[in-house]
């Protein structure tokens, strides 16, 4: 089981992203596999939007999250408030913005690893977790 935050999916859906290739592929081979695939539900928003913002398309927007609703190993995890205290608290103590340290919450709560292209996020969270990029 693995946490993926959003750079890895926008990645994986816009062909012109610079790790459009390596997304997709590790993606695909980790869906082949049966990997479950962890991310807070925020992933929903933040990928549909950046799609939407980047295409100027809203529509494609809703298929990319279409598209990862349709991914059968994902498991999306909500925010309670326990969970939402456990972000609040590695944000301030490994300086994370705010939606970066709940997908680190979501891995230490399940402590499994965190996959992500934000080289940013990987340094502040791997005091708490293993992260690393999708390779």
């Amino acid at each position: 089981m693995i946490v993926t935050d959003a750079s890895v999916w926008v990645s994986h859906l816009i062909a012109q992203e610079i790790h459009h290739a390596a997304s997709r592929d590790w993606l695909m081979a980790v869906v082949r596999s049966g990997t479950l695939i962890a991310a807070p539900a925020l992933l929903l928003a933040e990928v549909g939007g950046a799609i939407a913002r980047r295409t100027g398309d809203a529509k494609l927007g809703h298929q990319a999250v279409n598209h990862i609703l349709s991914t059968p190993n994902l498991r999306l995890v909500y925010t309670d408030a326990e969970l939402g205290n456990l972000a609040a608290k590695l944000a301030v103590e490994q300086k994370l913005r705010g939606a970066d340290a709940l997908y680190t919450a979501v891995a230490l709560r399940l402590k499994i690893p965190l996959v992500s292209w934000d080289q940013e996020q990987i340094d502040r969270a791997a005091a708490v977790v293993t992260a690393y990029q999708p390779d």
